[in-house]
């Protein structure tokens, strides 16, 4: 009994704390309510959605399939197939005026005066040219380059919607093909496309469908292509709405979404529940949505009761917390703080084990993973800095060696070299003893470097069978008299099997660079020309050359 009140252990003092959570049954109910209030209004606000979002899809879809059933209808028409057929051609281009030209305009001019959504009506040729249009001027068409590729695979294509020139509409081009004559058969081998019927379309049909379908009191529905630019809106169209839209990777975000009702962020910046369904014929996309604010009216009033509830009862909670913080929480913040400092890499300090029970355990096993992860991370210290067959530094530590000897020179205005090694013909070598045998070459040559280099020369292997010997406060002179050392050493060198040479390249700062690229740059091309003339020898690159003035 004495040790439960003087709570030595976790699991007396999770037992006050239950006793102390009896008073949030009470929480838990009130947030439950204000929970399921809010998925009640949120599904019906969801349903209200997908359905207004699918009858706009359907909708939408039914007018882009009767367009294109409708301009398919047009150019399969003996006046437009024949006249475009027959009208001649100079330079490549049509010629616009005779009997052809005049029957085939005022074809497409009876045609554009039954259909309001049709702002012009164009006929092109093969090569995109204009033959014949119902503008007075011919526009621009903004058709994209593989067109008649996409109108013989899909039998039409669709250009990027925009806004029109006079400013009053939004607007695409629909293009279907103009062909002389109908497939046969399987295949479309007899088919030759004479050019395409293509029609300015207005927009405006498809606004006045989204008004109709607008959710909610101030909610809107739109439609947008799938890269999140917006076309149209039912709370209007206009050039400014054009040039809003989603990024790419949220618009990619709704679409992976696509027939639920959800909640993000719009376009506008306000946060909205909102519904995505794609168009198929257009492959745009129709986004009906309603602000999150009107949706959850009527759960803000529950909201803020909730709200009372929840700091009363937090306050009360709050001082018996703070209560079994001294005695729970202190113990355990100071392993959290350890934690988060061992975390950043300081191993240095160790917990004082100050309770019993369970805490005091923890922080004894604590102190010993401490102990044993500075033991481990100066073992690994060393490992990722030395070469594992050779014992040199490796190519990493060396650069990061060379990188801080290039600063120092050039603060000091010193100068040091770069011996850049290869041992001759050393695949041959493996192939003719062996691979363990050329381990024991590699592990001799970088003893020989270790020997003959001072302490404050840097020796590392730079890979395969290179290696690498950074001199400071070196000139080039002396540098070559002891890669020449090196060489004879390793041609006198007895070893078990076989003999082996050395090919050796030297560089220096800043003669030849003032960056360890270019040192070992210059050094290797060093060491290409000892191998190019037989090896075993040791070659220093070449003085700049100084141009007269």
């Amino acid at each position: 009994m004495l040790r439960f009140f003087r709570f030595s252990s976790i699991r007396t003092k999770m037992l006050m704390f239950a006793v102390v959570a009896t008073l949030l049954p009470s929480l838990t109910t009130v947030w439950i309510s204000y929970i399921e209030n809010k998925r009640a209004l949120q599904a019906k606000a969801s349903e209200e959605l997908l359905g207004v979002s699918a009858q706009a899809v359907r909708e939408v879809d039914l007018w882009t399939k009767q367009l294109r059933y409708d301009l398919r209808v047009f150019s399969i028409s003996y006046e437009v197939t024949e006249n475009l057929e027959r009208i001649p051609l100079v330079n490549s281009e049509p010629v616009r005026s005779g009997i052809y030209f005049k029957r085939l305009t005022d074809y497409i001019n009876s045609v554009r005066v039954r259909f309001p959504d049709y702002a012009e009506l164009l006929v092109l040729d093969h090569h995109g040219h204009v033959v014949a249009t119902t503008a007075a001027t011919p526009g621009p068409v903004p058709l994209a380059p593989d067109w008649a590729t996409e109108l013989t695979k899909n039998d039409w294509a669709l250009g990027a919607p925009y806004w029109d020139s006079t400013g009053t509409r939004a607007e695409m081009l629909v293009a279907v093909p103009i062909e002389s004559g109908r497939r046969t058969g399987r295949g479309a081998g007899d088919m030759r496309l004479l050019g395409a019927l293509a029609s300015r379309v207005s927009l405006r049909t498809v606004a006045d469908t989204l008004r109709r379908f607008a959710p909610g009191e101030s909610g809107q529905i739109y439609l947008m292509t799938r890269t999140g630019r917006l076309i149209v809106s039912s709370s209007g169209s206009s050039r400014e709405l054009m040039r809003q839209g989603y990024s790419r990777d949220a618009a990619n975000w709704l679409l992976a979404r696509e027939g639920r009702a959800i909640q993000f962020g719009s376009f506008t910046g306000n946060r909205v529940v909102g519904s995505v369904r794609v168009v198929p014929a257009l492959n745009w996309v129709v986004v009906a949505e309603i602000p999150s604010t009107e949706a959850f009216r009527q759960v803000a009033r529950l909201r803020n009761v909730t709200l009372g509830i929840v700091t009363l009862l937090l306050a009360v909670v709050g001082a018996l917390a703070y209560l079994l913080s001294l005695l729970i929480v202190r113990p355990l913040g100071r392993l959290a703080q350890a934690a988060g400092n061992v975390a950043k890499g300081d191993l240095a300090g160790d917990l004082p084990v100050t309770t019993g029970g369970e805490v005091g355990y923890l922080t004894e096993v604590f102190n010993n993973m401490v102990a044993r992860l500075r033991e481990s991370r100066t073992e690994l210290e060393r490992l990722s800095a030395t070469d594992p067959l050779t014992g040199l530094f490796n190519r990493l530590r060396m650069m990061e060696a060379l990188e801080n000897e290039v600063r120092r020179s050039r603060r000091l205005h010193h100068h040091f070299t770069v011996v850049m090694a290869d041992v001759d013909k050393f695949k041959r070598y493996n192939d003719e003893h062996g691979h363990p045998a050329g381990d024991v070459v590699l592990k001799r040559v970088a003893a020989i470097m270790r020997e003959a280099s001072r302490d404050v020369d840097f020796v590392a292997r730079y890979g395969g069978e290179e290696f690498l010997i950074m001199m400071p406060e070196t000139e080039i002179e002396g540098a070559t008299k002891f890669a020449e050392r090196i060489r004879k050493k390793l041609a006198t060198e007895r070893l078990p099997v076989g003999q082996i040479t050395l090919s050796l390249g030297v560089s220096a700062f800043s003669m030849h660079g003032d960056a360890p690229d270019q040192l070992i740059a210059e050094a290797d091309a060093a060491l290409y020309l000892a191998k190019r003339a037989g090896g075993n020898r040791v070659v220093a690159a070449a003085r700049p050359k100084v141009s007269a003035r």
